[in-house]
C-alpha cells in the first residue's frame, strides 16, 4: 500500500519519519510532506490555492482534489491513502474533524483519506508515554509529566518544555518561535524513537495508531 502524509512543521515530519517504520512496517510505500503551518480551511472551500503558500489546511481543498485524481489513475490493485496529521489546537474536536472529512466527500473523484488530529497538539503524543520522555531526557521534571491529564486542553508543548527545557516554556518562547520551532523538531527526534505504542495512554495517538494498523491489515 501507499501512503501520503501530510504534516504541518517540521516535527511532525520527524516523529513520522521515526514512528511509520514501527507502526506499519518497511513493506509499504511511504512519502511525507511538511508545511509551514496549519492555517484554516478555505471558506469557499476553492481547490484553486497558491501552491507555494505551503500552509496545510489553506492547500488542502487543492491537495486532496489532487490526490483523488492521481489516485484513480492507479491500477485497481495498488492502494493508496493520504493521510492528514494535524493539531486539534482550540478547535472543537467534532466540527473539525466534520469540516476535514466533508472535504474528501465533497470530492469527485475521491481519495481514500484519513484525518488523525493530536489533541490539543503533537507534543500529547510525547507525553503520552513517560517512559519515552524520560529515556530522552534523563532530567525530564516527573511532577510535570504527572500533572498532566492526557488529551487535555492546556497548552501542551508548554508542558513538555516545563518538564524537559532548562527554565521551562518561559525561557524557550523569550528566545523567539524559531528556536521554539527547533526545539520541538528536537523533542520529535529525541523522544519517539522510544516510545512504546500500545502502551501510549494518549487517546489521540491510539486513534492514529489504530487506524493505520487496520488500513495496512485490510491492504495485506
Amino acid at each position: 500500500m501507499h501512503f501520503e502524509f501530510l504534516v504541518e512543521d517540521q516535527s511532525g515530519m520527524a516523529m513520522l519519519q521515526r514512528l511509520l517504520p514501527k507502526m506499519i512496517g518497511t513493506e509499504h510505500t511511504v512519502e511525507i510532506h511538511s508545511y509551514k503551518g496549519i492555517g484554516r480551511i478555505p471558506k469557499n472551500l476553492s481547490p484553486h490555492s497558491e501552491p507555494n503558500k505551503r500552509i496545510l489546511l489553506d492547500q488542502l481543498p487543492r491537495l486532496l482534489a489532487g490526490y483523488g485524481r492521481r489516485f484513480s489513475a492507479y491500477p485497481e490493485n495498488y492502494k493508496a491513502m493520504v493521510v492528514v496529521v494535524c493539531d486539534l489546537d482550540d478547535r472543537h474536536f467534532d466540527q473539525f474533524s466534520k469540516e476535514l472529512n466533508g472535504l474528501q466527500s465533497g470530492l469527485r473523484p475521491a481519495p481514500d483519506a484519513e484525518f488523525c488530529i493530536a489533541v490539543e497538539e503533537m507534543e500529547a503524543w510525547f507525553l503520552g508515554d513517560h517512559s519515552a520522555v524520560k529515556k530522552a531526557y534523563p532530567r525530564a521534571k516527573q511532577t510535570i509529566l504527572n500533572s498532566y491529564k492526557n488529551d487535555s486542553i492546556c497548552g501542551t508543548w508548554e508542558v513538555l518544555a516545563d518538564a524537559v527545557y532548562p527554565g521551562g516554556a518561559t525561557a524557550l518562547k523569550a528566545q523567539g518561535f524559531q528556536i521554539v520551532g527547533r526545539e520541538k523538531t528536537l523533542w520529535a527526534e529525541k523522544i519517539t524513537g522510544h516510545m512504546d505504542l500500545s502502551a501510549n495512554r494518549s487517546p489521540s495517538f491510539q486513534r492514529f495508531f489504530r487506524t493505520l494498523t487496520e488500513k495496512t491489515a485490510v491492504s495485506n
